[in-house]
């Protein structure tokens, strides 16, 4: 009998590694801190890679379910200079390999596909500590506590599993997002549904570094944007984000001169702007093998936003439970095998995208592959 392996955190990477276990008959629980599926938006679109995501559905056994969410049309890239003229533009002809989802429906393909109450809701993780013989005990904020001699850290940036492994904290890179989002968007905002187009968008500011926008269709008209600049943290404390017309207004200040159609992503939506501060792991970063604990996702590897997170957190929850199905009797081994091929896997992902970049890696980052973009 394999041990139980107990995994903090349900998002992509955790809930892979969750379903893999069970397609080897590896029990497995995890614990996450939402108190339900649907208690939070699960955010907006993701380009599913050949290599690397589509990997992990296929090692889950997902692929037909995954193919059902496909959004046809959003493999489709254009990228725009800042005053509206098109500087890059590639219809969806079906031959990209990396289809584009709701992260939401992808979430819930994973949470459909495992047995009953391997998922326990509202149980946050508040730290852990090690015990005797390798086990080690979670504690969380409701009082409980579970102990395990398997633990999986799929928590993300802000990990509670991670101290066990590495004094590694995510320090800010310089610049943060800006999320917005316009409903309707075809009938209410014609001329900027018409600038995004069918797929994703990227603008960019030739001229200022680290300003730049990107831009994702979903469903029923919505466009979901996200504007990035490098400013302190300070600079946005002084920005009351709960006032949604004064943020929108202040943000858009700073794209004074861009096409009103891009700048209408930012003061024609219906909600408040929400601030994404962005924060990385230091790069390469890497811990020695400490008994019955790993990492996966950002909780191992966080690093600016650059098309790769989730795809990588999905790989890592795949490779780690196909390792440990391969060495049922050395756990030892199978996480030493995951984590030497993970650390130089991850690290050569992070350096896709720098953390300030110039708007030329910008459009070459965006012009590599049929389909790119900046969620995480």
């Amino acid at each position: 009998m394999h041990p139980p392996v107990t995994i903090i955190g349900a998002g992509l990477g955790g809930l892979v590694l969750a379903r893999v276990l069970h397609v080897h008959g590896i029990p497995a629980t995890v614990y996450e801190a939402e108190p339900s599926p649907t208690a939070r938006s699960q955010g907006g679109m993701l380009d599913i890679h050949e290599r690397s995501g589509q990997l992990a559905l296929r090692a889950a056994n997902l692929m037909d379910e995954f193919r059902g969410i496909v959004l046809e049309g959003r493999q489709a890239i254009r990228l725009l200079h800042r005053d509206g003229t098109v500087l890059y533009d590639k219809a969806d002809d079906g031959a990209g390999g990396s289809p584009e989802v709701q992260r939401g429906e992808l979430r819930q393909i994973l949470l459909d596909a495992l047995p009953a109450g391997t998922v326990r809701w509202g149980r946050k993780a508040t730290g852990v500590r090690t015990l005797p013989g390798g086990r080690h005990e979670v504690a969380f904020a409701d009082g409980t506590t579970a102990l395990t001699s398997l633990l999986v850290g799929a928590d993300g940036a802000w990990s509670r599993v991670r101290p066990l492994l590495s004094d590694a904290l995510p320090a800010y890179v310089g610049r943060s997002f800006v999320e917005t989002r316009l409903y309707d968007a075809d009938t209410r905002h014609p001329a900027t549904a018409a600038a995004v187009g069918g797929g994703t968008l990227g603008a960019v500011d030739p001229d200022e570094r680290g300003k730049w926008c990107v831009a994702h269709r979903e469903k029923d008209g919505t466009l979901h944007a996200y504007f990035t600049l490098a400013k302190p943290q300070d600079w946005f404390t002084a920005i009351d984000f709960t006032d949604a017309p004064a943020a929108a207004a202040r943000i858009a200040e700073e794209y004074d001169g861009w096409a009103p159609e891009l700048t209408a992503l930012i003061t024609g939506g219906a909600t408040a702007p929400a601030l994404r501060p962005l924060h990385a792991l230091p790069a390469g970063h890497r811990w020695d093998r400490v008994p019955g604990v790993t990492l996966l996702g950002d909780a191992a590897h966080l690093s600016p936003p650059n098309g790769e997170g989730a795809n990588l957190a999905m790989q890592d929850g795949a490779e780690l439970g196909k390792a440990l199905a391969a060495h049922p009797d050395d756990i030892e081994s199978a996480l030493t095998t995951y984590e030497q091929a993970m650390f130089p896997r991850s690290a050569a992902a992070a350096t896709e995208v720098g953390h300030n970049p110039t708007p030329q890696e910008v459009i070459s980052f965006f012009t590599r592959t049929p389909t790119a973009h900046a969620q995480a």
